[in-house]
């Protein structure tokens, strides 16, 4: 008969969201994730059966807590205002003292060799798939007349992204919310009407 967990399995998926955000997935070791979650490997393996899994894991809990704004901005009355909330939430997110700095779909995999591809890729899907929802709502826009006939909904929104993801590395750097959020001011300036 297995023994009964001693740990909230929750908290300890907390935990290691935390570390893969602040280190990257390679930069995480598994010392590092038994230690912050105050279990021991067999532990690990039984609950969550490997690092992969454990990170696929966090990077749920991280889509639907802290990465959740992302799209609820995309329900904006305006494709305009839609780009500003993601951009502005972007901003924000840098300025929050209880999170790490950054994005972890962007930090979490920027070093991947090898051997962790897959991770690279899960990364890279969850980035274009946001990139696709904001060019879909964009297209939505610019039937309804909200964007002129000649703007690309698609490079609008890898235009919105690429600001984002900049903005990711900036916090990381040490980059405030308020200044973070004077660059979403220039990009909205630059706005096409």
């Amino acid at each position: 008969m297995a023994r009964p967990r001693e740990f909230d399995v929750g908290a300890a998926a907390d935990q290691a969201l935390r570390l893969f955000w602040t280190k990257g997935y390679e930069g995480t070791t598994l010392d590092d994730l038994t230690k912050a979650m105050g279990i021991n490997r067999p532990s690990l393996y039984a609950a969550f059966g490997s690092k992969g899994e454990l990170f696929q894991r966090a990077l749920e809990r991280y889509l639907a807590g802290p990465a959740a704004g992302v799209s609820a901005a995309l329900a904006a009355e305006t494709g305009r205002e839609a780009a500003f909330r993601i951009m502005r939430f972007y901003a924000d997110a840098a300025g929050q003292p209880a999170r790490p700095r950054g994005c972890l779909l962007v930090q979490g995999a920027l070093v991947c060799g090898d051997d962790n591809r897959a991770i690279s890729a899960a990364l890279a899907a969850h980035r274009h798939a946001a990139e696709a929802a904001l060019a879909a709502r964009l297209e939505r826009a610019k039937r309804e007349g909200d964007l002129p006939p000649e703007a690309k909904p698609h490079d609008l929104a890898r235009y919105v992204f690429t600001i984002c993801h900049g903005f990711a590395v900036q916090a990381v750097g040490g980059a405030s919310r308020e200044q973070l959020r004077r660059v979403v001011d220039i990009a909205m300036h630059a706005w096409l009407d």
